[in-house]
């Protein structure tokens, strides 16, 4: 898989109910989808058994793809308290399925990727997959919104990334001009 990718980042949007994924592989700043999708859990009863398949699928994908970053969404503050209990076991499942195959983890809060992909940390999960698929050349008939928010999360620790390493830290303006020459006109 890494043939053709400088790295490869999984993005996983957490639920007991459903998981999304998504694969985003890198080249240059060439962005390309090499997988994306749900695990449907709705019809499984025991909320223990939901847990060992989030963990057994979630290490199957770390498996076959070999991605290089784990990226989850951040369990949001609601108000339903059971709600929140159950995204954050599957949260947790998910992110020890990372460590157990020493994955580097990165969380992201939902606003922080919504306002990655759209420039508002309020936009709707609709407006998130509207944006993410034109930005990927994705279809949106075809996607899961849990599916999406999996792949948005991968592509905000892409850009979160790229920031921190087009950045750099300065000394000041001499500093910033002689490590960027050309950048000043």
């Amino acid at each position: 898989m890494k043939k053709h990718t400088d790295r490869i980042i999984l993005g996983i949007d957490p639920g007991t109910n459903i998981m999304g994924f998504g694969i985003l592989g890198i080249s240059g700043n060439n962005l390309t989808v090499i997988s994306l999708g749900v695990l449907d859990l709705r019809r499984k009863k025991d909320p223990y058994i939901k847990l060992k398949h989030i963990f057994e699928e979630t290490t199957a994908l770390i498996d076959k793809y070999h991605p290089d970053d784990l990226a989850i969404e951040a369990p949001f503050f609601g108000k339903n308290v059971q709600s929140m209990l159950k995204l954050g076991r599957a949260q947790g499942v998910a992110i020890s399925a990372a460590l157990s195959r020493s994955l580097p983890m990165f969380e992201y809060a939902p606003r922080k990727i919504k306002m990655a992909i759209t420039g508002q940390g309020a936009a709707s999960k609709e407006q998130v997959a509207s944006i993410l698929c034109k930005i990927l050349a994705i279809e949106l008939e075809s996607v899961s919104l849990d599916a999406t928010d999996a792949l948005a999360a991968a592509l905000c620790h892409f850009y979160q990334d790229k920031a921190i390493k087009t950045t750099g830290s300065y000394r000041g303006w001499d500093d910033f001009l002689k490590k960027n020459p050309g950048r000043a006109v």
